[in-house]
């Protein structure tokens, strides 16, 4: 039994194809808006991938503009298959493509679901990438004259300053490195020295910040160094005022922010499917409501569509059975006790026995 089955006359059939012309239309725009989207998430990823580390967080970018672009063909050739359906001669031009179409434009919106999805799971990959990222780029802070990282530093107090932010976790993770170039440090300092000695490593560690991890905003002068030393300055407690500096870790802020553009894509995102399915659904049943009235003949009568010839339960089946028997056509029957179609052909003598030769005339 058919599912969800519609019985159509000819001018519903009409108004029908009119309408999916114009919804085929408005999904070119939707495709444009998908491409533009995933562009956009591209660029905002290039902006700071210096603070990241390389990894799969461009699939989701990527799977859009993908998305995007093949939405454009699809609807393009949507909307002029459904402005042929008007016409039933027109339409028979069509009539072993719609099929395939259809099988193309379900994968092509699933697509589409896959990559809102995406949005929503991309957060640990994204999380990762920026812990990994943002240790390396605070570890070689200090590097401005090493090619390759002379720029980190720049790269660093701009993100810090931008996202109102200080460090990887937080602002204690500068204690751990050492962030002031040796050339600026003075060695005939004891100060200096016995804190290289101090360090297993030979650092230079204090309990010190740069200065972009300073908060404008604060009423008093910013406090960079010997943030943990209460006597070092004048009404001072670190663990009970406020600190003057950024107490939140850029990998938060960076995943806040990329957060919430990847989830306001998965929202369009999903819309945009939920558009495309209806546009799909539209387009079969136009597609079995014009093959039934060829089929009946009669191009001005009524003709059913539906959604699926037979149940939910008889489909499945049947395109199991297809995807099982895929590739079954060429194989050669190996059961033990039959012979090869190909060896010891019998032949047969369609019934007729003792049927005499003739002998060829000799040469004279």
């Amino acid at each position: 039994m058919a599912v969800l089955k519609v019985k159509f006359t000819k001018t519903k059939r009409d108004k029908l194809a009119q309408i999916l012309w114009i919804l085929n239309w408005v999904s070119v725009v939707s495709g444009i808006i998908l491409f533009s989207l995933g562009l956009f998430l591209k660029i905002e990823i290039k902006k700071r991938n210096e603070v990241m580390a390389k990894g799969d967080i461009n699939s989701v970018p990527n799977m859009l503009i993908s998305v995007g672009v093949i939405a454009c063909i699809i609807n393009f050739l949507g909307g002029k298959i459904c402005y042929d359906c008007s016409d039933a001669n027109k339409f028979s031009r069509w009539k072993l493509v719609m099929l395939p179409y259809l099988v193309c434009s379900f994968c092509f919106t699933f697509c589409i679901l896959v990559g809102a999805l995406m949005c929503y799971t991309m957060r640990n990959e994204l999380e990762e990438s920026l812990y990994l990222g943002l240790r390396d780029a605070i570890k070689f802070y200090k590097d401005t004259d090493i090619p390759g990282r002379c720029f980190l530093k720049k790269t660093v107090d701009l993100l810090q300053i931008g996202f109102h932010c200080c460090g990887n976790n937080g602002f204690r993770d500068w204690f751990e490195i050492q962030w002031v170039s040796p050339r600026y440090l003075n060695m005939a300092s004891k100060e200096v020295l016995d804190r290289l000695k101090s360090n297993v490593d030979g650092k230079f560690l204090v309990d010190g910040v740069p200065f972009s991890c300073c908060n404008p905003s604060s009423p008093r002068p910013c406090i960079q160094y010997q943030l943990t030393n209460n006597s070092a300055h004048y009404n001072y407690d670190f663990l009970t005022e406020e600190l003057n500096i950024w107490v939140k870790g850029c990998r938060e802020a960076l995943l806040d922010y990329y957060t919430a553009i990847m989830r306001s894509i998965g929202i369009a995102a999903l819309l945009i499917w939920l558009f495309e399915l209806s546009v799909l659904i539209g387009v079969r049943y136009l597609q079995t409501a014009m093959k039934n009235v060829l089929l009946l003949g009669d191009l001005e009568g009524e003709s059913d569509g539906w959604l699926l010839e037979n149940s939910f339960v008889e489909t499945a089946k049947y395109n199991i059975n297809i995807i099982k028997n895929l590739g079954k056509a060429n194989q050669i029957c190996t059961v033990s006790g039959m012979n090869d179609p190909n060896i010891d052909v019998q032949n047969t003598n369609c019934g007729k026995t003792n049927v005499t030769t003739k002998s060829i005339p000799a040469a004279r």
